[in-house]
């Protein structure tokens, strides 16, 4: 079985100094690692060239962003399992042998994810992916150990391995063919939801996706664009809509895509007027505008997927509206939304 774990990088020199060698001491015997750098204007290659002469490296013409950078990485690489790994991420000891025992032993699971933690407190989830991720009703992601903002100390309570709806793009092992068999990550998004997408229609698919707590990784988190960054704000309410329009079933997809215009303008003035943030509030306006222009530039690809899907119901798609068990219930974390 052959493993390719590929850190897609920008401009992440300093990152790939502190992290690259814990990856290669602690997988470099088990999987090829590889290097793709999006243009970097940093001295990333020069410096892997140097300091890292074993690690493969693949240099692309432009910053495709996260989606299409991977997506063009990876066609270059042969390997059955692909691990896409972020650049801040610190693994441990035997973090990759539980991902592939499980990926192994069933076919059926396309991708899963371990567990991530924080690397400024270590016994913190970390808010990127945390112990597996969730979607609810309208398309708002959360964790196992993270709600929106509230980050849970991991006590062991989300420790048993389980069927999420998306594992997080930070540490995500895939399966090279159910990868390609759904085309990969949806390169228009550049970033933010596009491994949910993935996820989502791998779903759709009837595949599994999985969390394996017993894999344990550090990530540092916001390394490219920090939250509270407009651009970010922009492209997560964009994506989030577009995979949404691609992804819900035609019964659900007016009554859903209705509620969240009311909710995004909710946001919006809630982001102004409690936050005073106007840039978060033209990002959220901004994000509605273009993915409005762009819309039908996936009525393909909604077609495709609504015909080739094999499941409706996607039991990881909570029949419920996160945000009011958040605000108006006071239920802050996954145990008390869920009752675990």
């Amino acid at each position: 079985m052959s493993i390719a774990i590929v850190i897609l990088n920008w401009n992440g020199v300093d990152m790939m100094r502190r992290y690259l060698p814990i990856v290669l001491e602690n997988s470099a015997e088990y999987a090829e690692v590889w290097v793709a750098d999006n243009a970097s204007t940093d001295n990333s290659m020069e410096m892997l060239r140097q300091q890292f002469p074993q690690v493969k490296t693949i240099q692309l013409d432009r910053n495709y962003g996260f989606a299409e950078g991977y997506n063009r990485a990876l066609k270059q690489i042969d390997a059955e399992f692909y691990v896409l790994l972020n650049s801040d991420v610190e693994v441990t000891r035997l973090w990759l042998a539980p991902l592939y025992i499980m990926m192994n032993e069933y076919p059926d699971i396309a991708a899963c994810q371990p567990k991530l933690l924080s690397v400024a407190d270590k016994h913190r989830f970390e808010y990127a992916g945390a112990s597996g991720g969730f979607i609810d009703r309208y398309g708002y992601p959360y964790c196992r150990g993270r709600v929106f903002d509230t980050v849970e100390p991991d006590e062991g309570q989300y420790n048993e391995a389980t069927e999420v709806h998306w594992a997080t793009g930070a540490c995500l092992m895939v399966r090279a063919a159910d990868y390609w068999r759904v085309g990969g990550l949806d390169g228009r998004f550049f970033a933010h939801n596009e491994e949910i997408d993935l996820c989502w229609r791998l779903r759709l698919l009837g595949k599994r996706i999985l969390c394996v707590p017993d894999s344990t990784v550090y990530h540092v988190g916001g390394g490219t664009l920090p939250k509270g960054n407009p651009k970010k704000t922009f492209l997560n309410f964009r994506n989030n809509l577009t995979m949404l329009y691609k992804n819900l079933p035609e019964e659900d997809l007016e009554r859903v895509m209705n509620v969240r215009r009311w909710l995004d303008y909710l946001a919006a003035f809630q982001t102004l007027i409690l936050n005073g943030n106007v840039g978060d509030f033209k990002a959220i306006f901004k994000a509605r505008r273009a993915f409005r222009k762009w819309r039908h530039d996936f009525d393909a690809d909604r077609a495709e997927i609504q015909r080739q899907r094999v499941k409706t119901h996607i039991e990881e798609r909570a029949n419920i509206s996160i945000l009011w068990q958040y605000y108006a219930r006071g239920r802050k974390t996954f145990s008390q939304i869920f009752g675990e």
